[in-house]
């Protein structure tokens, strides 16, 4: 088999604005409430609109945090000024890298302009972090009262970062995407396929957003209260993260592979390899 056979998934089959059943929990209720929020020009979609309120919500937990952490209201906007675009585009291209066959024209060459055009789909959030830690770095190297310390900004940033991934999660349940294998699991969640058939597949949306509201609610009332150093909050988010990702990916059928590599003839998928690597460096 040709890997990029591999990357052709069940997410490309589902119907748009599919209705929603779990019928291991609630039986025939359906919900059917579109993707798109408000129609006009190319439309404003409900994943846009939880992107955002994460983002609104995760300043605000910030904002209430920072003082415990020594950030000033200036430093932490700073971040949130550069922080905003540079994580689309470190999520943007975390993706295009990952999936470059996707960006070529027929005749093989690479199409930029649909590999910029994130508002069709296709962000990972390895890329926005990557993005974010880097820009700590720059920021945190700032000299007088404009600079900070590194792990005292990233202790704060991953509690917004957690509050991000929980509530934009559920962008990929509007959009019907980012859902696991066929399960008879009771938490199974019905889909319908551009055939008119009907699938029942796991709800990983929603595995990693209680995941992380888990990983949340920990740092806030354990971990933080009990902090010794500068960066435990940031070793934790990336143990936890690292150990809830690395589970859930495995039930993805929209991974990011990487490139052609295997290991005993399975391809590699690139949040697990990643998702191992942050456990064990946290760890």
């Amino acid at each position: 088999m040709d890997m990029s056979d591999l990357k052709i998934d069940m997410n490309d089959m589902i119907m748009t604005d599919s209705p929603i059943r779990f019928p291991g929990l609630f039986g025939d209720w359906t919900f059917t409430a579109s993707s798109k929020a408000i129609d006009v020009g190319h439309g404003v979609y409900w994943y846009g609109i939880l992107i955002a309120l994460g983002l609104l919500l995760a300043l605000l937990l910030c904002m209430k945090e920072r003082v415990k952490y020594g950030i000033s209201e200036d430093n932490l906007y700073d971040g949130l000024l550069w922080g905003i675009p540079l994580g689309i585009v470190g999520a943007r291209v975390y993706y295009v890298l990952f999936y470059l066959d996707r960006f070529r024209t027929s005749d093989g060459k690479f199409d930029f302009g649909s590999a910029i055009a994130f508002w069709d789909g296709g962000l990972a959030i390895y890329g926005t972090v990557i993005a974010v830690i880097i820009l700590a770095v720059c920021l945190s190297r700032r000299k007088g009262k404009r600079g900070f310390k590194f792990f005292a900004m990233t202790d704060l940033v991953v509690m917004g970062l957690l509050v991000g991934q929980i509530v934009g999660r559920w962008g990929n349940f509007m959009n019907r995407e980012a859902f696991g294998a066929e399960t008879t699991s009771v938490f199974r969640m019905q889909l319908t396929t551009k055939m008119g058939t009907l699938i029942e597949v796991h709800p990983t949306f929603f595995y990693e957003s209680f995941w992380n509201l888990i990983g949340l609610l920990l740092l806030l009332f354990v971990v933080s209260k009990h902090r010794k150093f500068d960066g435990e909050n940031t070793w934790f988010y990336f143990l936890w993260y690292g150990l809830g990702r690395f589970w859930v990916e495995g039930l993805r059928t929209d991974s990011l592979y990487l490139f052609n590599w295997t290991i005993g003839g399975q391809p590699i998928r690139v949040s697990q390899a990643l998702s191992l690597v942050m456990v064990l460096v946290s760890a």
